[in-house]
């Protein structure tokens, strides 16, 4: 495996213009940010994705890894097989170190504390004695590595490992941005109700989206690299409207409909992290009741370094029957789209599904694939409005669902 600043499979997925054009050069920008540590904690709702899903015992599952959290926390419905796939090897070797944990840390208490918690210097001293043993060599070089601050990547989990990668670091820079406007983002974490959340989203947090500086930083491509978002999104994001007020919605939609005690996305956009105490709310990979059956399922579950479609055309056919594309979509071309749905119809079962984001609110496959490909599967319109809307991340126009006739 290809160690992080050699990871070419990122550059193919999303360099899809002339690197002497500007599109190309931010094509080109982006893939290289996203060649590190992106997402500690991936960014979609995997309550709303188990619903969706309908795993079942017999469910051989294909997904995204991204940060892995997902993966693990559908190990709650007792699917047969998880296989995640990610371009990312920092995303691999995270999902890796997390398989170890589950296997290896004595109890629940070690595991919420090195995950959950992830700014413990006992972290460390756990990570050398329970989990180094059993990770194998490439997870364990790049744990082991350091970043480009020169930080041993695995310090990470002994000062607050949130608080790094990509997104965190954009997490990070807009609390900056907010004191800068004497904004406290936490603030937020003390509402006691939803109309209290909305009063201060009203009051302190929306009128930042105004600001000059705001609207014109928002409208470079870059500034949004740490949200995920590459250059081929952006405009899929925006639609007609200024990037600004599209973040301002998204925003108001975390920070207002759902009761922040619930939502661990808003902890994590508000606080930086999980939180703490026991009635923190946290994925539910690590919560207490999930633990036991989390460590005794997680040897259904192998991370690889490997482009989606190249995996699905390495697999049988009718061989899996539920698919988590996250929103990988929204960077593909008409005929990567086609590609990937020609081979996700040949391996799925009858009454695969399949599941997916994108930025903006409507599915993007009609009169983007063949009409006699997408033919072969029934979209579920209200299922999917139903879905969006119950995503506690809040960051995608639309949650897709697609079923095999």
């Amino acid at each position: 495996m290809a160690g992080p600043m050699r990871n070419t499979k990122i550059v193919e997925a999303v360099t899809q213009s002339g690197t002497t054009t500007k599109q190309g050069l931010l094509d080109r920008a982006f893939a290289f940010a996203f060649k590190g540590l992106v997402y500690a904690q991936i960014w979609e709702d995997p309550v709303v994705d188990m619903e969706a899903l309908q795993i079942q015992p017999d469910s051989r599952i294909i997904t995204i890894a991204s940060g892995g959290c997902n993966v693990l926390s559908y190990l709650v419905a007792d699917p047969a097989q998880i296989i995640a796939v990610d371009l990312n090897t920092a995303h691999v070797a995270l999902g890796k170190l997390k398989i170890a944990a589950a296997k290896h840390l004595p109890d629940h208490a070690h595991f919420h504390r090195f995950f959950a918690e992830a700014d413990s210097k006992q972290n460390i001293r756990v990570y050398n004695q329970h989990i180094r043993p059993h990770l194998d060599e490439t997870s364990r070089r790049y744990w082991e590595g350091r970043d480009l601050a020169g930080r041993r990547r695995i310090g990470g989990f002994g000062s607050g490992l949130y608080k790094r990668g990509l997104l965190g670091g954009f997490i990070g820079t807009a609390h900056l941005l907010a004191r800068l406007y004497k904004i406290d983002l936490k603030r937020m974490l003390g509402a006691r109700s939803l109309e209290e959340q909305r009063a201060i989203f009203e009051q302190h947090l929306a009128p930042v989206f105004d600001k000059k500086f705001i609207r014109w930083l928002t409208d470079q491509p870059p500034a949004l690299f740490g949200l995920g978002i590459p250059p081929a999104q952006f405009d899929a994001l925006a639609g007609d409207e200024k990037m600004a007020d599209v973040l301002r919605k998204r925003l108001e939609k975390l920070a207002c409909d759902f009761e922040i005690r619930e939502n661990y996305f808003a902890w994590q956009a508000f606080g930086r992290g999980y939180g703490k105490g026991p009635d923190q709310p946290l994925p539910p990979y690590l919560q207490a009741q999930h633990y036991d059956a989390v460590q005794a399922r997680v040897d259904r579950v192998s991370f690889e370094h490997a482009n989606f479609v190249e995996r699905l055309q390495a697999s049988g056919d009718a061989s899996l029957d539920r698919y988590i594309l996250l929103d990988a979509q929204d960077w593909m071309s008409d005929q990567q789209l086609t590609t990937l749905w020609s081979e996700i119809t040949r391996t799925a079962c009858p009454g695969a599904r399949v599941l997916f984001r994108t930025a903006a609110e409507p599915s993007l496959l009609p009169g983007r694939i063949p009409d006699d490909l997408l033919a072969r599967w029934d979209y579920r319109a209200d299922e999917s409005l139903g879905f969006t809307a119950r995503d506690r991340s809040s960051i995608y126009g639309g949650v897709h669902l697609y079923v095999l006739k």
